[in-house]
């Protein structure tokens, strides 16, 4: 295969077969194509796009680059959500114990926070002892056990997309709607899963900025699920405010708590609700009463414990994690406020070390806010409308900037 000739043909246009497509993979995983050539590939694919069928072939043939976790035929039904990012998005922590009571197995792969959206790995060990590495066996012994598992993505999952998206990284490829659909979708299908929901986001604090960028990319992951067999559902939500009220590690595992007994924020619940019934057996009605009487908090204690998760620390996180400064943002005048902007909170949450700046930074888990007010709510001038947890008076101070910086009261 000449890799240049396809290059070219890409270039102008054209599709690529389905085995020139598993060809390309295989090479490039195995290092035989060089990374300049997949460079040049992906900006053609950048401008050009891909059919159906040519992303079908791509999103398979890259989570068979490595391997994929399989099961027995009598083995229970498989079913995940993934998001495509988010402030304050703490949903996975809640969805998974959530969906494991209804009898299913979620074997959830997650990713780590990058800028300033959050990462559900980063957010699950600030519990201490809590292992997202596991090897298989194990995986399998949970699963049977308790219903779900909560890992990070291993070195033999889907290598072609580590390789690829490090690439794209460097090279102003990354929003490609077709490599994006890929990337996300190679990962979730390695699972080997009946059912999938999708939470598309957009707005401020999204990756997708518009409604219409969103509803592009869901489709095309819906249609990439379907061709290879998996029943797959995008639910679009909008990211112009945070999830909740709370946004950093520790602070986020505490309203993950706080939602699994019963009393989370009514927007955490709901979209939670939302995404659980899209893949489940049980009607919107049980999966509530479920969050609510305590099934799902104690389903999700079993697994954190079973992930080495220490269990007296999980109700006091807060105090395990906590940060030397507390300082309140109050309202600059009276009114309803109608701008909490998510895109400012996450960029103050990140610069107060909640995230990550590279792939391979460290995080603070105790850093954040909480007490986040939400739009509609009336409010008079000193009235406190977030929390802020940082290392130092000064970074409260310029945390406090940004945030006030996406408030508008009126």
């Amino acid at each position: 295969m000449h890799i240049p000739t396809l290059i070219a043909r890409k270039r102008d246009g054209e599709a690529l077969t389905p085995g020139e497509i598993r060809s390309v993979i295989k090479q490039f995983t195995s290092g035989e194509m060089p990374d300049y050539q997949m460079s040049a590939l992906a900006m053609a694919i950048f401008f050009r796009g891909m059919t159906d069928e040519e992303l079908a072939a791509l999103v398979d043939a890259m989570l068979h680059s490595g391997s994929t976790l399989s099961w027995a035929n009598d083995d229970p039904m498989r079913v995940d959500k993934h998001s495509t990012g988010g402030i304050g998005d703490k949903t996975s922590l809640i969805i998974a114990p959530l969906l494991a009571c209804d009898g299913l197995w979620v074997p959830m792969i997650s990713g780590r926070g990058l800028g300033i959206t959050g990462g559900t790995l980063d957010k699950l060990e600030s519990i201490p002892g809590f292992n997202t590495q596991l090897d298989e066996q194990r995986i399998r012994e949970i699963l049977a056990e308790f219903g779900c598992v909560m890992i990070g993505q291993t070195a033999d999952i889907c290598p072609a997309d580590k390789k690829l998206y490090a690439l794209r990284d460097v090279t102003g490829t990354v929003p490609s709607i077709p490599l994006i659909t890929a990337s996300i979708m190679s990962k979730k299908l390695a699972e080997g899963l009946n059912r999938l929901v999708l939470d598309v986001k957009f707005g401020s604090g999204a990756f997708m900025q518009n409604r219409a960028d969103a509803e592009t990319l869901a489709a095309a992951m819906v249609r990439a699920g379907e061709a290879l067999g998996v029943a797959t559902t995008a639910l679009l939500n909008p990211m112009n405010e945070p999830t909740g009220h709370s946004a950093g590690n520790a602070l986020e595992v505490a309203e993950a708590v706080a939602c699994l007994q019963g009393r989370g924020p009514s927007d955490l619940e709901k979209i939670c609700l939302e995404l659980a019934a899209a893949v489940s057996n049980s009607p919107r009605d049980v999966l509530a009463k479920r969050l609510r009487d305590g099934t799902a908090w104690e389903r999700f204690q079993r697994m954190v414990e079973a992930q080495g998760g220490d269990l007296a620390s999980l109700e006091r996180i807060t105090a395990v994690h906590a940060a030397p400064v507390i300082l309140d943002v109050r309202a600059k005048e009276s009114g309803q406020i109608i701008r909490m902007d998510s895109r400012q909170m996450g960029l103050a949450v990140l610069n107060l070390g909640a995230g990550r700046a590279t792939a391979g930074g460290a995080i603070d888990f105790a850093v954040g806010c909480d007490q986040i007010a939400k739009t509609g709510t009336q409010v008079r001038s000193g009235d406190v409308i977030a929390r802020i947890h940082a290392r130092s008076t000064e970074a409260a101070a310029a945390a406090a900037e940004t945030i006030l910086s996406g408030v508008e009261i009126r």
